[in-house]
């Protein structure tokens, strides 16, 4: 089994060759990417969703320098490895590729996945990649949010108990 959930967690080059051959296949990739800090419902139930829009789920993670950047110097909570373990454990994802940068966009240009999404707090031409997506005749979707689950509402309540 951690065999199975070590193989999920591919680099950049390993991606692209998976990707190639899920394509040749007729498979229909579908990618989204965030810093999945804290694992919660919200984002069981946003994964679970996204994967059911196509054949493959790759998630984009967001490298522990990346989320310092975006999130604040308290983060990552959990290191990158417990981040793309716990991903790679989630039997709807396929894959998990660490990007360092701030956006998922070279990512995504190597990828070129058939369906490209985010969140509900994301209008589709503001999700990064999305032109590239588009322009390669993909499809650009906004996720339902579920209100009340986030990294940031799990922190507060644990540093105010």
């Amino acid at each position: 089994m951690l065999n199975k959930i070590k193989s999920k967690i591919q680099d950049w080059k390993s991606i692209a060759t998976t990707v190639e051959q899920w394509k040749s296949r007729g498979e229909k990739i579908v990618f989204t990417n965030g810093c999945f800090d804290i694992i919660h419902y919200g984002h069981i139930h946003y994964l679970a969703e996204a994967r059911q829009l196509g054949d493959r789920l790759i998630v984009g993670l967001n490298s522990a320098d990346s989320v310092k950047r975006l999130k604040g110097e308290h983060r990552p909570i959990n290191d990158e490895s417990t981040r793309q373990h716990l991903l790679a454990a989630l039997e709807f994802v396929d894959a998990v590729v660490v990007f360092e940068e701030d956006t998922p966009l070279e990512l995504i240009k190597i990828i070129i996945p058939d369906i490209l999404v985010k969140g509900g707090d994301w209008k589709p031409e503001q999700i990064v990649g999305s032109n590239i997506v588009l322009t390669n005749g993909g499809e650009v979707q906004s996720l339902a949010f579920i209100q009340g689950y986030s990294t940031t509402s799990i922190e507060q309540k644990i540093k105010s108990t």
